[in-house]
């Protein structure tokens, strides 16, 4: 209940955030460039605080249903204009402008992205593992291809990359096209080499394109250090703290297999859903025992086992593992940018490939997977959920740039195609447009419902 109240909260306040961005950019290049706003609403349905701009006239409104908003333009199809106000109406307006109206939503919602990594960066600097690789899983693409422990990528398919994100986004780029996947390596005794993957049908590398399938399905692990099975924060109502569980105690056995580090903890924890554990524990220089009933949960489509503990701490990098590099406001900016443009490039380039049909359709995510997205980087804190607003605000700029009726993409369409043709759309086209589209949305929103029904039920 309560990982549902946090993922409930966090969508609330990411979605009230993020649609208030959007619509802003909407309402503030029309006000400059002389187009009338009736009402500027964060929400839908009944008003539960509205303000009339006393020069603009616009009514701003809070509304009871915040999964939403909209700005309300002056506009002679929805309504009759006064004619001392048509030279303010939408469709009296220069195409160029309207055009730029429709642009201004999904360019907030980027600028909003970037400035708002820019200041993480600023704040926080830039902090990355090097991608040092364990043991390749035996019979997997990369034990065939040569991969071994102790070896560091350098680069994916010749572009060189430094982090374990940077490995992570290119592999994801790189098996989702049909071009050949390689990695440059650097072994523990410094040579280079080239590690090829070869993969027995296009079936088998489609699937590695499915959520969380690229580095598991190729047989490849960052190296992870141990870190002591000690509890950090102990969710007040979860199953370990109804256990009696505190903050500080140390894991030892397992149903009497012993737990050497947090991360063995976790995995015979996630092996055991529904079922209760006996949990030996040391605290404060005393053994104890208890019996936990582990929760179960599905996580991309597979049923797992938790009980709603955390580390204790971060676990301690040796020299050079663990680059952080502090950036000022210029590079913090050139690096924000081009952070952004890296991910909504790649998400053109895999919605491209998923209409091609080289990526997996299970990538589509719904409001069900945001909304638990949402949750578990507000529990992880601060800087988490910043990070998920960037991400998601960049989604969002990018989905509403599609070329489908109903989405601003689609009416900017329209619009230029108005304006090359020198004369308005037909009422039926117009009307067939926005059916079109909406049997689209449905059509991409059922699906992601689907998949998201899929994760969480299995």
């Amino acid at each position: 209940m309560i990982f549902s109240l946090w993922s409930l909260a966090g969508f609330v306040v990411a979605v009230c955030v993020l649609v208030t961005v959007h619509e802003f950019g909407h309402y503030w290049v029309a006000r400059r460039l002389g187009f009338k706003v009736l009402r500027f609403s964060v929400g839908f349905g009944r008003p539960l605080w509205r303000h009339i701009g006393r020069e603009s006239g616009t009514e701003f409104v809070i509304a009871a249903v915040p999964l939403g908003g909209y700005v309300k333009l002056l506009d002679e199809r929805d309504a009759p204009v006064p004619a001392a106000e048509l030279a303010q109406s939408f469709t009296h307006r220069p195409h160029w402008q309207r055009i730029a109206v429709l642009l201004a939503g999904p360019a907030a919602n980027f600028l909003f992205a970037i400035l708002l990594l820019t200041g993480m960066l600023l704040v926080s600097g830039s902090t990355e593992l090097r991608p040092l690789l364990a043991a390749a899983r035996a019979d997997s693409p990369a034990a065939r291809a040569g991969v071994r422990s102790g070896d560091e990528i350098i680069a994916v398919n010749e572009r060189p990359v430094s982090t374990q994100r940077e490995v992570w986004i290119n592999l994801l780029d790189g098996v989702t096209s049909r071009a050949p996947l390689s990695l440059t390596v650097r072994g523990a005794d410094g040579r280079e080499r080239q590690a090829s993957f070869e993969f027995a049908s296009s079936a088998e590398r489609r699937a590695l394109s499915e959520p969380t399938g690229a580095l598991d399905g190729l047989g490849l692990k960052f190296q992870e250090l141990p870190i002591p099975a000690v509890l950090g924060a102990v969710t007040a109502g979860g199953p370990a703290a109804l256990a009696g569980l505190r903050a500080g105690d140390e894991v030892l056995r397992v149903n009497g297999e012993p737990v050497h580090d947090f991360l063995a903890l976790v995995a015979l924890v996630r092996a055991h859903p529904g079922d209760t554990i006996a949990v030996q524990y040391r605290r404060d220089g005393r053994e104890a025992a208890t019996r936990v009933a582990v929760a179960a949960v599905v996580q991309d489509g597979v049923r797992i086992g938790r009980i709603q503990v955390s580390q204790s701490h971060s676990p301690r990098y040796p020299p050079g593992m663990l680059r952080h590099v502090r950036l000022g406001p210029l590079a913090a900016l050139r690096a924000a940018c081009s952070e952004a443009w890296g991910m909504t490039s790649l998400q053109g380039r895999m919605l491209w490939r998923m209409l091609a049909g080289d990526v997996s359709v299970k990538n589509l995510s719904g409001p069900l997977t945001i909304a638990e997205l949402a949750g578990d980087s507000a529990s992880a804190g601060t800087a988490a959920f910043l990070g998920f607003l960037v991400l998601i605000s960049l989604a969002l700029g990018f989905m509403n740039l599609l070329p489908i009726p109903i989405l601003d993409g689609g009416q900017v369409v329209m619009q230029t195609i108005e304006w090359l043709k020198g004369s308005p759309l037909s009422e039926r086209v117009q009307a067939a447009g926005q059916q079109v589209g909406i049997a689209l949305v449905l059509l991409l929103l059922g699906l992601a419902l689907y998949n998201d029904i899929s994760r969480q039920f299995g």
